[in-house]
């Protein structure tokens, strides 16, 4: 054989195991930004799925966001349109679930309370009682429906919709279900901490995902749990409340009372079938405090739950279901 034929081979040769060993599966990471936030996927797969990934968050946020001034949630907040897509349709429903199950603990209508307070838009300052008395005539998920086309319907033209406590949570779903469509089976969604894993890791085990400490300023961790198969989302005020005249006031309000919800607990971290349930739920944990979400839990043994709680003298314990134990490592 020639000497060009030899070199021609040992190229077709070195071509093909470089193909092979790029289109064969192997775990791969991707990173970026979304909802003001970081996330970070990693997933087994034998395509790149990156901008496939990035687009589905679009997606939500086009839908979705509330600060987003051509998403869909948007115009309906501002009566601009009443006309929904499967998206708005799917979380509407899924928020009035929790909001009837939690006893209205989750209320995606308390957006003008959460702006009085100062956390939407920063405002910083407290709203008098008045105020919040007048924000609760027009505040309370019974006051928004859909008619028979599937159009929303307000009781009050300054009804808002806030999805933030079940939007990302959702996205996590809608990341998690992109990824089977496109054949796999291994991944760990996380967006903004809330998370879903499937199938093993790069070492053929479960998934470790870890519990935050409720401190502003530790990234330690509470518990590290072994799973697959399912999503966790964390709530607190830890990271998310300011200070007034010795008064620390946390950003989770209880749409009842119009005031940020005032227990002991400090954050909620909830294991669910969905992200999307996870994220909600424990934003209600959040309002409803320790006792009433532990009867929450054995009344809906889907759910499994860690929740952290101050004690006096500045020290902190935990409660969490049976379920929830199983899967902590020791």
């Amino acid at each position: 054989m020639k000497p060009w034929k030899w070199i021609f081979l040992v190229f077709l040769i070195v071509a093909s195991v470089m193909i092979l060993t790029e289109n064969r599966p192997k775990y791969r990471q991707t990173h970026n930004t979304i909802f003001s936030t970081v996330y970070n996927i990693t997933y087994n797969s034998n395509k790149d799925l990156t901008h496939g990934i990035h687009n589905v968050m679009l997606g939500v946020d086009s839908t979705l966001s509330m600060f987003n001034t051509s998403s869909l949630l948007w115009n309906i907040n501002n009566g601009l349109d009443n006309r929904t897509n499967q998206m708005f349709l799917t979380i509407f429903n899924m928020g009035k679930a929790v909001w009837e199950s939690t006893g209205g603990a989750f209320d995606p209508t308390v957006a003008p309370l959460v702006n009085a307070w100062g956390f939407g838009y920063k405002h910083g300052t407290l709203p008098t009682d008045s105020q919040i008395d007048s924000i609760l005539q027009f505040t309370g998920f019974d006051k928004i429906g859909l008619d028979s086309c599937n159009n929303v319907v307000k009781s009050d033209s300054r009804v808002m919709l806030d999805f933030s406590a079940i939007a990302k949570g959702y996205a996590v779903d809608a990341v998690a279900e992109y990824l089977k469509e496109n054949g796999v089976t291994d991944y760990m969604v996380e967006i903004g901490g809330e998370i879903a894993v499937h199938g093993a890791n790069g070492n053929g085990n479960k998934w470790r995902i870890g519990v935050s400490v409720p401190q502003p300023d530790t990234d330690g961790l509470q518990e590290i749990l072994s799973v697959t198969d399912i999503a966790m989302a964390t709530s607190g005020n830890y990271r998310n409340y300011f200070e007034k005249d010795g008064v620390m006031y946390g950003h989770t309000i209880n749409p009842k009372t119009g005031y940020p919800a005032m227990n002991t607990l400090l954050s909620a971290t909830v294991l669910a079938p969905t992200c999307a349930m996870a994220d909600a739920t424990a934003t209600s944990f959040m309002v409803m405090g320790c006792d009433k979400a532990l009867e929450y839990c054995t009344a809906h043994p889907e759910i499994q739950a860690l929740l952290i709680y101050s004690k006096q003298g500045n020290t902190m314990d935990t409660l969490c279901t049976a379920g929830f134990k199983t899967l902590a490592l020791e």
